[in-house]
């Protein structure tokens, strides 16, 4: 999610910047910036992130018209460039860390942020009439820990990892499987497919596993071409944000006309 949203703030001509793990677990990795903290570089519909390992590198990165992304779980680097606004998109699910004081403006996407305590504001992430609301009050729904349904399959849909380990990837994202097709495995133990579809997530290879962490994603609708586009749900949110922080200006900026 956090990949639509920088996409289309960079699209709006906002400068922004990316802090990330040292060894990120996304999976639906072709539309992931996440994937430069392991190529250097990473091009989703035209927009290119670079990884950085300082504030001046990010800079020049600006200048170029790219996207700087900084190995740096705590967001510490804000300290340094101090930003208007921040937006948490990790999708923690619970409480964090994060907290108004971080920016003028801080914004929380989903469940672990309750605006008016730890964000300003609050983008509603689950699915549903609410997807991509900006709350000003209260919190986001509940995770549910189930996933949405994608052409009617909901949890078969979702690889998962059999054990605590280290992932090998077996197939790569765009792949057609079948059900019963070995996508990957952690220490000899197989991770299967249960449905039929294409592969539109998959962890990348070597990285280290917990048991029944998110593998893989798998698209019963057989659009390979999905695999590369931002989804609508990342947009609905990534409009919430936008909203927020052009509602927001007059206090960004209250002497502007």
């Amino acid at each position: 999610m956090a990949s639509g949203i920088v996409h289309r703030l960079n699209r709006c001509h906002m400068r922004v910047l990316i802090t990330e793990v040292a060894a990120p677990t996304t999976v639906r990795r072709t539309v992931a910036f996440a994937d430069a903290v392991f190529t250097g570089k990473h091009v989703i519909e035209g927009v290119e992130a670079v990884r950085v390992s300082s504030p001046e590198e990010a800079y020049k990165v600006w200048e170029n018209g790219a996207i700087p992304i900084f190995v740096d779980p705590e967001a510490r680097i804000r300290q340094v460039i101090r930003p208007e606004v921040l937006v948490n998109a990790i999708l923690a699910k619970k409480d964090t860390d994060t907290d108004k004081s971080h920016a003028p403006l801080v914004i929380g996407v989903g469940p672990g942020f309750r605006a008016g305590v730890n964000a300003h504001a609050v983008v509603e992430s689950n699915r549903g009439h609410n997807l991509g609301r900006v709350l000003w009050e209260g919190e986001a729904e509940r995770d549910t820990g189930i996933p949405a349904p994608v052409g009617g399959f909901s949890e078969e849909r979702v690889l998962r990892v059999p054990q605590k380990g280290l992932f090998k990837a077996l197939r790569e994202i765009g792949n057609l499987v079948n059900v019963g097709d070995l996508v990957g495995e952690v220490d000899g133990n197989p991770v299967r497919a249960q449905i039929h579809g294409v592969l539109r997530g998959l962890l990348k290879d070597g990285i280290p596993v917990k048991e029944g962490m998110k593998a893989g994603d798998i698209d019963p609708r057989g659009e390979r071409e999905y695999c590369y586009m931002i989804s609508d749900k990342a947009r609905a949110i990534a409009g919430g944000v936008l909203e927020a922080i052009l509602h927001s200006l007059k206090n960004l900026h209250p002497h502007s006309t």
